[in-house]
């Protein structure tokens, strides 16, 4: 039988997670998928004429940009929760299916391990998800001006990827926003890697959360590849979890809508 102490632990994880998914998609960010999104080399200096603003500005255009051309994927994912001798405590497997503008839809293949984890951490970790696409948690987490601004610091490669690296600067104390560092690509301005914390503590219990977002490049679009998330509970210790994100299928719609009229515009040739 669960303890009143690990339900605590499980509520807040919970919590915590579904505070750094919102993170996750305001960010609307994406890497190769022959290239894992890791930092392969040492900082390096910024080249001139490159200010703050401008930069943020080129992201906050590439976000609308994606918003307006992504219509619908679905990926295979992995939540996991292990402690740091790497013991799986829970698993969850399933395809989340997205449909513009705002639809998810998260269909279980598979889960493992303890049903209390699943049931107070994963599943509602996943429902945050799915409510923030739709926009019901009303939090404004975008990386934007209005909600950032950045301290360039230098270029760094990122897998096969060179990138600016900037400090993120959170305009407020908000535990929907965070502080610590955005790798962005030099050529179309996407997120390439997340790397920071809250910027409020999110609660008494919750002495630290720190979380790592690497992401992929998937036919154009850039698209979560793994998330860690280190959460340390007042009197119960770190908990981490990860999510892994695999096996894109990406504008299948629209895809499957273009074979469709070149298939009926080769009938029509041949009829002709």
């Amino acid at each position: 039988m669960a303890t009143p102490n690990t339900k605590l632990t499980f509520f807040l994880l919970a919590a915590t997670l579904g505070t750094l998914v919102t993170f996750a998609v305001a960010a609307k960010a994406e890497s190769d998928q022959e290239n894992q999104a890791q930092i392969t080399s040492p900082l390096q200096g910024l080249r001139p004429g490159i200010a703050e603003n401008q930069l943020l500005a080129e992201v906050d255009a590439h976000n609308e940009l994606r918003k307006a051309t992504l219509l619908d994927y679905s990926v295979l994912r992995t939540y996991q929760v292990r402690d740091l001798m790497g013991k799986v405590h829970a698993e969850e497997v399933g395809r989340m299916e997205f449909r513009a503008p705002d639809q998810k839809r998260f269909v279980p293949t598979s889960e493992k391990g303890s049903e209390l984890i699943r049931r107070m951490a994963l599943n509602p970790l996943i429902s945050s998800e799915i409510e923030a696409a739709a926009g019901k948690s009303h939090h404004d987490s975008a990386i934007s001006p209005a909600n950032y601004s950045l301290n360039l610091i230098g270029e760094q490669q990122v897998g096969s990827h060179l990138c600016f690296v900037a400090q993120a600067v959170p305009r407020r104390k908000d535990k929907y926003l965070f502080e610590g560092k955005l790798w962005i690509d030099v050529n179309d301005y996407a997120v390439v890697r997340i790397e920071g914390h809250p910027a409020k503590k999110l609660s008494f219990w919750i002495e630290r959360a720190d979380f790592v977002r690497q992401y992929q490049k998937v036919d154009g679009f850039w698209l979560p590849e793994k998330d860690q998330t280190f959460v340390q509970v007042r009197l119960y210790g770190k908990k981490v979890l990860t999510i892994e994100h695999q096996n894109y299928v990406v504008n299948a719609a629209q895809k499957t809508e273009r074979s469709t009229q070149e298939a009926r515009a080769r009938h029509l040739d041949g009829a002709e």
